[in-house]
């Protein structure tokens, strides 16, 4: 059910991606996390700004709260986003683990205005010498070392 807190949080979302789009900070997306219905982090997109790709405001609220939770999952959390996540920030957001995603635009409505990130879906879905971007695998014996020690060590934080 969507309450009267929630329409606050997602409208502060909404207001961000103004704010961050008027500064030239980068594209026309905001965020908002919330624990115990408290704002924690915000962040609006900044990628041009800071030369970035990943500073999407997702991914920048995110970074900002589990600074302030000295955590890097955001248990019991919620997000507000201007816009449906793309597939970097779900995947961001899949790791940090909130509770919920609340968003107001959806990702048709950002494909309309330039930001279509359908191409990524489907580059997901193709096998890895099919994609744009070419991927060389080398030295996976060596790599694959690490991941051994990795699986013996005791003393390690799961996540």
């Amino acid at each position: 059910m969507i309450s009267e807190r929630d329409s606050y949080f997602i409208k502060r979302a909404i207001q961000l991606a103004e704010e961050g789009m008027k500064s030239n900070a980068g594209g026309p997306f905001g965020a908002v996390i919330v624990k115990n219905d408290k704002i924690i982090a915000e962040g609006f997109n900044q990628v041009t700004s800071s030369n970035d790709p990943t500073a999407h405001a997702e991914v920048v609220a995110i970074r900002k709260a589990c600074d302030k939770l000295k955590s890097f999952q955001l248990e019991d959390c919620i997000v507000y986003t201007s816009c449906e996540p793309c597939p970097m920030c779900l995947g961001a957001i899949y790791w940090a683990r909130p509770k919920a995603v609340f968003y107001a635009c959806t990702k048709e409505d950002a494909a309309a205005i330039g930001f279509d990130d359908h191409f990524i879906y489907e580059e997901i879905e193709k096998d890895i010498e099919n994609r744009r971007i070419k991927f060389i695998n080398m030295e996976r014996a060596e790599g694959v070392k690490v991941f051994e020690q990795w699986a013996k060590k005791e003393e390690k934080t799961e996540y």
